[in-house]
């Protein structure tokens, strides 16, 4: 997701930390001043780089849009929302630990629910099937235009729009 709206807006990510624990992006889109990171840590390591970062450039937690992937939210679909728990998601409870707070926007992408007979993990760490692989392109491109609006207008104004919206598979 990062990565393709970094190349619609022709940027190149540089590395930082020691050694390399996160890659940053910062330009102006939609007359705004934007930060891309990409920690490049383990998922539940993910607090640190998002701390220093929001730290360094005086960032409020409730400007962080953190986008991530969600058991919970079917594979088709995303949703905007304001704050809330980690709901098991290592990489969201390590930014709430490294923010010191729940209260930060988060752009969930549904990957929807393991089989029955394959544990979470191995299925979040899984390839995506080729017809998955076309909903899951369809859905990144819908979400570059959830993010525009979330930096344009606010999270309000981005679940309002985009949080009904299904990709069905083709």
């Amino acid at each position: 997701m990062v990565d393709r709206l970094a190349e619609q807006a022709s940027l190149a990510f540089k590395e930082e930390g020691v050694p390399s624990k996160y890659q940053l992006a910062d330009t102006h889109l939609w007359g705004q001043k934007v930060f891309l990171l990409k920690p490049m840590e383990y998922m539940n390591r993910s607090g640190g780089p998002v701390k220093r970062v929001a730290s360094y450039y005086g960032i409020a937690p409730e400007d962080i849009l953190v986008v991530h992937d969600d058991l919970d939210v079917s594979l088709g679909r995303l949703k905007f929302v304001r704050s809330g728990g980690h709901g098991g998601h290592n990489g969201i409870r390590s930014i709430i630990e490294g923010l010191g707070t729940r209260n930060f926007p988060r752009l969930k992408i549904g990957i929807g629910r393991p089989p029955q007979d394959v544990p979470a993990d191995r299925y979040v760490l899984s390839s995506f099937s080729p017809q998955e692989r076309k909903v899951v392109e369809e859905v990144v491109e819908l979400s570059v235009k959830g993010i525009e609006e979330f930096i344009r207008n606010g999270i309000d104004s981005a679940m309002n729009k985009f949080n009904g919206i299904e990709v069905a598979p083709s």
